[in-house]
């Protein structure tokens, strides 16, 4: 069972909520683009944002800690830091050099790929997936297939915001994997 929620997580999340932004008609006409920028922009929602996430896995054994390119850079490495876990960069191709691993998966416009170093996971490793935000699953599907090919044991994979309405949730359900969000999605608010 992961570690439980604090006293004010709903103040700090409704905080960090306050922060985002949707962006319509990016990156193409017809997409709702809920964008994290703004609250990196808020010192506050971001360290709350970090808190939040240290909170619920500092006590879970979690040894690696794989964000995926480029959002969950911004959230990653402060985790990985705080929890005392190494940071695994999943890249779009030909980003990282040296012999890689990768997965090809389906957005809901499109499709792409992420790499991952051989070698920086190893077998056994408990890992933590963060993303900035969970829409049809498929990145996160991915990333989890990356990290279990190395051996990773995924333990969960975190977002900052869900959309619901894209079913990821239910998507990585299927793959076995519990999902936590801090943010259910947004659309209509700016």
């Amino acid at each position: 069972m992961l570690s439980g929620e604090n006293d004010g997580f709903s103040d700090r999340v409704n905080g960090i909520k306050s922060t985002l932004r949707v962006v319509p008609d990016f990156p193409r006409p017809g997409i709702l683009f809920l964008d994290i920028t703004t609250l990196l922009l808020d010192p506050k929602a971001f360290k709350d944002t970090i808190d939040l996430f240290v909170e619920r896995y500092k006590q879970e054994n979690i040894s690696v800690v794989a964000g995926i390119e480029a959002r969950g850079f911004m959230f990653g490495p402060a985790i990985a830091l705080a929890i005392g876990a190494k940071f695994v960069p999943l890249r779009k191709p030909k980003k990282l050099p040296g012999e890689v691993i990768s997965e090809k998966y389906i957005l809901e416009y499109g499709t792409d790929c992420l790499e991952m170093h051989v070698g920086a996971v190893q077998p056994g490793e408990r890992a933590l997936v963060v993303d900035d935000l969970v829409a049809t699953g498929g990145t996160l599907c991915a990333a989890i297939n990356l990290l279990e090919r190395a051996g990773g044991v995924v333990v969960e994979c975190a977002c900052v915001i869900e959309v619901p309405d894209l079913k990821g949730r239910e998507r990585l359900k299927l793959h076995g994997k519990p999902l936590y969000v801090l943010v259910e999605s947004m659309f209509g608010q700016t």
